[in-house]
This record gives structure tokens, C-alpha cells and sequence, in this order.
């Protein structure tokens, strides 16, 4: 979902995991964006649903820096800027998984991220993948 809906996400994953738990379920979710529905990782550990979460860490809210662009309202300034960036602090994922139930591991190329989506995969219940930008 692009644009529609900030953090849409993680909490449709977790409703499609409940409907077919047969399945594995991805969700591909920007870090921005997750924190707007973070608890559903929650649901996900407690409920033992076979989800892998794979945050895009940018630490940014990117889709809204878009926005901004779209609706022509010129160059943000330092503190518009300030406010779309996801730092002072930067989230640490790996903890806000582990506090939510939910086994996470943090990869920063290509050849990781593969090895742990295949592990994650062949795991019976949720995991989280941060994936650094």
C-alpha cells in the first residue's frame, strides 16, 4: 500500500496470518510506517502467527517526504525536515521486537538478508528483519 494508509502493514499481515495459518506470511514495512501500528507485533508473538516482518530502516518517514513533494508545498525547511526524520533517538528495532515477543536480527546487504529471510521462512512463528538503508 502505497500512500493510502501509514503503518497498513504489519497489522493486515497479522490478519492474513490469522485467516490462513497454513501459510507464511511476509510483510514489507518502512520503518516510519511501522511505528504507527508497532503493537501489532505484539498480537503476532502472542498469538504465535507465522509472520516475517522485514523493516526497511531508512529512518526516515520517506512516504511523507513524498507528500510533501506532491502537494507542491516547496523545499522543507530545517525544521520540517527535522520532524521527518526518524533519529535523536534512532529506533532500535531489534529491542522494540524482542520487548513485542517477537525474535528479530538486523542485516545490512544483500547476501545476509537472503540467509535470513530463508531461515525466518523455515521458522514456525514471527520474526523481524531490519534491514539497514
Amino acid at each position: 500500500n502505497m500512500g493510502g494508509s501509514i503503518g497498513y502493514g504489519t497489522p493486515v499481515a497479522t490478519g492474513a496470518a490469522v485467516a490462513c495459518p497454513d501459510r507464511r506470511v511476509v510483510a514489507l514495512e518502512g520503518d516510519g510506517s511501522a511505528m504507527y501500528t508497532v503493537q501489532s507485533l505484539w498480537t503476532q508473538a502472542r498469538e504465535q502467527l507465522n509472520i516475517t516482518t522485514v523493516i526497511f530502516a531508512n529512518r526516515t518517514y520517506e512516504i511523507l517526504k513524498g507528500e510533501f513533494t506532491h502537494v507542491q508545498a516547496g523545499t522543507p525547511g530545517k525544521k520540517a525536515v527535522d520532524m521527518l526524520n526518524l533519529d535523536r533517538p534512532s529506533i532500535d528495532w531489534l529491542s522494540m521486537a524482542k520487548a513485542m515477543g517477537v525474535p528479530g536480527v538486523s542485516v545490512a546487504n544483500a547476501e545476509d538478508f537472503y540467509k535470513e529471510l530463508s531461515n525466518a521462512n523455515r521458522t514456525p512463528g514471527p520474526k523481524l528483519i531490519e534491514v539497514q538503508m
